[in-house]
């Protein structure tokens, strides 16, 4: 047996033709506008979403202040993970510094294994003298920038997307059920021998 091949022939929405159906012209000025709502909108969320995000990691980074501290006592020695086997190079330890207000301050702060007491380390603080941990980079600033705006613009993307195709889906059901009524009208009169 022959297989039937099956031609695929575009943009026959957009085209003159006695078969097309006025629900085939309005879905395909839906595919049209998800499409372009998809992009355009997906990029307009992405370049919100990106500045707000870029504003808060350049707030959080400008609330960081470096504080010169000393350590209370000796840091303990490198450990190793029980589970992983790794050797952990950073232990945390408890460090005294003054903060901007002449007050004294202790906290636990992450610092290289095996420090000694009295030794100077910087921590980080936050605007009410908490310690903090030091800001982020500003290579892994503008990677969380970019990655969150692209991440917004796709989803905003993929949502309209999904929008179109269900007002499409419903669409194309009245256009089924009004052909259904249709040949239900007319399929009996088919079915009739002529002689």
């Amino acid at each position: 047996m022959r297989k039937a091949q099956r031609t695929r022939i575009r943009g026959w929405r957009w085209r003159r033709n006695p078969l097309r159906r006025r629900s085939d012209v309005v879905e395909a000025r839906i595919i049209l506008a998800t499409w372009a709502a998809a992009v355009v909108g997906g990029a307009a969320v992405g370049a919100v979403v990106a500045q707000a995000v870029d504003g808060a990691v350049e707030h959080d980074r400008a609330g960081r202040m470096p504080v010169s501290a000393v350590m209370v006592r000796s840091a303990p020695s490198a450990t190793r993970g029980v589970a992983t086997g790794a050797t952990y190079d950073r232990v945390r330890a408890e460090v005294r510094w003054t903060d901007t207000g002449g007050t004294v301050r202790t906290g636990e702060t992450r610092v290289k294994a095996g420090t000694a007491a009295g030794t100077a380390v910087t921590v980080w603080t936050d605007g009410r003298g908490h310690l903090v941990s030091g800001p982020i980079g500003s290579a892994e600033a503008a990677a969380r920038v970019g990655l969150t705006g692209a991440g917004a613009g796709l989803v905003d993307g993929l949502l309209v997307l999904a929008a179109g195709r269900t007002v499409r889906l419903r669409i194309e059901r009245r256009a089924t059920d009004a052909w259904a009524v249709e040949w239900a009208r007319v399929g009996p009169q088919w079915g009739r021998r002529t002689s």
